[in-house]
């Protein structure tokens, strides 16, 4: 069989929503293949290679997703992976995928420059459209300020916006019924919805963090893993929370220290929750700091998905305790 690497697609940033979309575009045109999917660190390249190099007697397509691609580093692993993409059978599909804007050059020198796109974050102004046009579609209105506290408190891509503003409906449709010609979101409907449904989250946990209080932060991530939120979808929105802090720190440092309400506007911090929150955590965390944070996400985020692992609740207290060790030495450096 003829081979190709245009079947191989790597699509970075952290954008999820829209990330997902083409993901998910590439699978409707191939509906009956075989979806495999590996996360780097956890799967060795040489096991993801023996599969993408096998064929399947069972499907005629296959479709195989690469997740955490930004860990790929090491030389030989790097190799191996473009070999398998250079020589790429026309009846597999490659799907490489990060939540960071780079990967290694090697890897994206090997895929078609048609076939890369980098999903950046969405602008302030975006989101707010896409907010307002995701209620439209539904047959409701919102006003800026019910469109101002769901920003404040979901994760900035469109992916935790759909899924957020899909369970404020079901809440409305459920709680509070209205007529066709009268449906609205209005505020305090979104705070009676994060009332009921939202009473700790991610933000609210680097809140806690933000502040020092690790008995609270541990409290809260016990609240929420008791209430079934995924331990994973936790690391997620924290990883947005230190991200964002890595901003806010560019921009102190850039104005040397000061820092005005336009400028973290088109950061995305204008609440005054969120301003206190990011000015807390910069008295605890620099920007080496973050990145050791950030590091820290990634290696629990792959050790819940060992097999071995031990039980989720002690795995996320050992990593509150982590975070709160890294402004602990910063603390003490800095005495």
């Amino acid at each position: 069989m003829s081979v190709s690497h245009s079947n191989a697609f790597i699509f970075l940033g952290p954008e999820l929503g829209k990330k997902q979309d083409s993901v998910d575009s590439i699978k409707k045109k191939h509906p009956n293949a075989d979806v495999s999917v590996f996360y780097s660190g956890e799967t060795s390249a040489g096991a993801i290679a023996d599969t993408l190099q096998n064929k399947n007697l069972f499907a005629e397509t296959r479709i195989i997703i690469i997740k955490n691609a930004e860990q790929i580093k090491k030389k030989d692993e790097i190799e191996l992976l473009v070999s398998c993409i250079k020589n790429l059978e026309t009846d597999t599909v490659l799907i490489i995928l990060s939540d960071e804007n780079k990967i290694n050059s090697s890897l994206e020198n090997a895929v078609p420059d048609s076939n890369k796109k980098v999903f950046y974050e969405l602008f302030e102004q975006d989101k707010i459209d896409w907010v307002r046009s995701f209620f439209s579609r539904e047959g409701y209105s919102i006003d800026k300020d019910g469109i101002a506290v769901i920003l404040e408190l979901v994760e900035n891509n469109t992916a935790a916006l759909r899924q957020e503003c899909t369970r404020l409906i079901s809440f409305i449709n459920e709680t509070s019924p209205q007529k066709p010609e009268e449906k609205k979101v209005k505020p305090e409907d979104i705070e009676k919805w994060l009332s009921h449904n939202r009473e700790e989250s991610s933000f609210t946990l680097f809140s806690r963090i933000a502040s020092g209080d690790m008995s609270k932060a541990l409290e809260s991530m016990a609240v929420m893993l008791t209430s079934k939120e995924s331990a994973q979808g936790i690391l997620a929105g924290l990883v947005w929370c230190f991200r964002k802090l890595g901003d806010y720190l560019t921009l102190q440092r850039q104005n040397t220290g000061e820092v005005n309400s336009f400028e973290l506007r088109k950061i995305g911090i204008s609440s005054l929750t969120a301003k206190n929150d990011y000015l807390l955590a910069a008295k605890r965390y620099n920007i080496d700091d973050v990145e050791a944070c950030l590091v820290l996400t990634a290696e629990y985020d792959l050790l819940l998905r060992s097999p071995v692992a031990a039980l989720e609740n002690i795995l996320m207290d050992r990593y509150i305790l982590a975070l709160f060790k890294i402004a602990a030495a910063r603390i003490t450096a800095n005495a």
